[in-house]
């Protein structure tokens, strides 16, 4: 992230040290000459010796609760002065033509980078741009009917120069991400969001932490409400993110089914001796057992251990059967069917259209196919 620091800026400040030698304001704690900030690095410092193991861990710790923080300053800052703005922002992106083009140089360029990834899998066209290699011609990838979304804490990074008069010159909507609202980014901008002020984890305050999550969080923030605000659903992330667990866990149970001659069928009046058989023959464990075209039963290997007894092979299905076998449609995800699966401690189950049988899917399926 490109940041303006005074004390960069302006160059280190120097404290007295022995014999006249002057001595750079942050590298005094280590010598012993304490600068005012230094402080919390004095405190890590005496922790590391002591208790080496726990000094990570609280400075894990500590970390952890500079990027609270700077959620809890982001949520407090949604429900006052930043609401409206994020509003402007979607409303801005929905009625855009083309893609939101997003853009950010160094940690913010990082950040942007997963934010175009995150509106693109959710259903809101965005790629990344670098700010130096638009410069070098990747502004030609920038069309009028796009919005562009840059990303600068400071709000002064020179690199985004070129981009921002690009969107000026051309009227392409701008949406600013920045901790100062009154700099060149957020003044030339047609949305400025504007990030509250916040303590970075590090102990110099110096790299982008907190900072860099509160850009995540954002960026995440307005992908979800645009995600929401069009009704995206499971399916529709599914036609995007076809791969990988996720993929899997969006397949339909439609594409994993067993159909036709393979599903184990028998009808109503069967004896059982043809049941085991057609049972035994599919290999499911189960035969389902229909009345005309619906199906109204099921015999499982439970069922079977049930009424062992020596005249098992002369009844007929009928008197064997368990009624209402639970089932799942061809169009419900077959992560809802694995977890259907899992809470009825079951291994299989008849897919149904209405009350016709149309298939039977077994939780081996399922798991080969990736969905767990």
């Amino acid at each position: 992230m490109s940041m303006v620091n005074n004390r960069l800026t302006e160059g280190p400040r120097r404290s007295p040290g022995p014999a006249g030698f002057m001595l750079l304001g942050w590298a005094s704690p280590l010598l012993g000459w304490a600068s005012p900030e230094s402080a919390r690095e004095r405190q890590f410092l005496e922790a590391s010796s002591s208790n080496p193991k726990r000094s990570l861990i609280d400075s894990g710790l500590r970390t952890l609760e500079a990027g609270t923080g700077g959620i809890a300053a982001l949520a407090a800052a949604m429900q006052d002065g930043l609401g409206q703005p994020f509003c402007a922002a979607i409303e801005l992106i929905r009625a855009a033509r083309g893609r939101v083009v997003v853009s950010g140089m160094g940690k913010s360029g990082h950040i942007g980078r997963k934010i175009a990834a995150t509106l693109a899998s959710t259903g809101t066209p965005a790629f990344f741009v670098h700010p130096a290699e638009a410069s070098h011609g990747d502004l030609g990838m920038i069309t009028r009917d796009d919005v562009i979304m840059a990303l600068s804490w400071s709000g002064e990074t020179a690199e985004l120069k070129n981009l921002i008069d690009y969107s000026r010159r051309f009227r392409i909507g701008l949406i600013a991400v920045t901790a100062e609202a009154d700099s060149t980014l957020g003044q030339a901008a047609d949305v400025v969001l504007t990030l509250p002020p916040v303590r970075e984890a590090c102990p110099h305050n110096l790299a982008p932490t907190a900072s860099t999550l509160m850009q995540l969080a954002l960026g995440d923030a307005i992908a979800i409400a645009l995600l929401e605000s069009r009704g995206f659903t499971a399916a529709d992330f599914r036609e995007l993110h076809p791969g990988g667990r996720l993929g899997a866990a969006l397949t339909f149970v439609r594409d994993l089914m067993h159909s036709g001659g393979a599903v184990p069928l028998a009808r109503l009046g069967t004896p059982m001796s043809d049941a085991l058989v057609e049972m035994s023959a599919k290999g499911f464990g189960c035969v389902g057992i229909v009345d005309g075209a619906t199906l109204v039963g099921i015999i499982t290997d439970g069922d079977l251990r049930r009424h062992m007894r020596s005249d098992l092979l002369d009844q007929r299905v009928d008197d064997v059967m368990t009624r209402g076998p639970n089932t799942v449609r061809p169009d419900q995800l077959a992560s809802e069917a694995l977890e259907f699966l899992n809470a009825m401690k079951r291994t299989v189950l008849f897919v149904v259209e209405g009350t016709r049988p149309v298939g039977i899917v077994h939780m081996h399926d399922l798991l080969r196919a990736g969905v767990a």
